[in-house]
């Protein structure tokens, strides 16, 4: 038996199988790009939209550093220690920050796309659901990031790199949300990747082995200073509550009528229900 007939049982979404089994064809490439841009341009301008109050941002971040040193949590500022005093570590971190986030993502969107199109349209679905979700965690808690706080270290600031997120007088800091901490996306987002190659790949010894990307993601937001490890949890968080969400869209999208078409996969001019 292919692995796609068997693949869409991973996670229980029959949105790949057409009647009678037969796995469904990939969407239309100029569908998905428009429709990918429009909910990137989305995610952009809602995430730069957010109400900036530093103080109250600062006051939310002392209060999660508080809850996590009451839980024994609080792991950031040695780790961030860490990735200052060993320069390369720092440096080679803020690019991984800067740049596998989306590098990565929308590699593992193609890759299932080109090569796995009968689970291509859950995981766009799920991935599209959980960045909504973490956009309004972001508008309802505005959050300061550790580098803003006293005694934590901006590896970016320190080492010139990572330009993208640099937190001070850059041209991009100056336009772009600061505040935009919690849930962390960069952990929900890797966490996808992992999930997803680990569902489509056949079964391997070493398929555990795509689970360190999000494990390394996790050190590299803390020990550059940009999240809080409960930021990483609130991304794993947000991934759950984004596949539930698709699992209710898909089971309410046969109800929907017209609007059906917007959650659908079309192939050849038929839509898959």
């Amino acid at each position: 038996m292919s692995r796609s007939a068997v693949a869409p049982v991973a996670t229980g979404d029959l949105t790949g199988v057409q009647a009678g089994g037969r796995p469904a064809g990939r969407p239309r490439f100029y569908r998905e790009i428009l429709l990918i841009a429009l909910c990137y341009g989305a995610y952009s301008l809602v995430r730069d939209l957010v109400p900036r109050n530093h103080t109250a941002a600062l006051s939310r971040g002392h209060d999660i550093l508080h809850l996590e040193h009451l839980l024994h949590l609080n792991v950031e500022l040695s780790i961030n220690r860490l990735f200052t005093d060993v320069r390369w570590l720092g440096t080679s971190a803020n690019y991984y920050y800067a740049s596998l986030h989306f590098v990565l993502t929308i590699g593992v969107l193609v890759w299932l796309y080109v090569r796995h199109p009968d689970r291509y349209v859950f995981y766009r679905r799920l991935i599209f659901a959980t960045t909504v979700l973490a956009l309004i965690g972001f508008w309802l808690y505005p959050l300061a990031p550790p580098r803003m706080i006293a005694g934590f270290v901006d590896t970016a600031n320190a080492f010139h790199s990572g330009g993208l997120y640099e937190s001070g007088a850059s041209p991009v800091a100056s336009v772009s949300n600061q505040y935009a901490a919690m849930p962390s996306l960069h952990t929900g987002w890797s966490l996808w990747c992992a999930i997803a190659i680990a569902d489509v790949t056949r079964p391997s010894r070493v398929r555990w082995l795509v689970y360190c990307y999000p494990a390394a993601t996790v050190l590299v937001i803390l020990g550059t200073a940009n999240h809080y490890l409960l930021d990483a949890i609130g991304g794993v968080v947000t991934l759950a509550a984004g596949y539930a969400a698709t699992r209710t869209v898909r089971v309410m999208v046969p109800r929907l009528g017209p609007m059906a078409r917007v959650f659908s996969t079309e192939t050849g001019g038929s839509t898959v229900r």
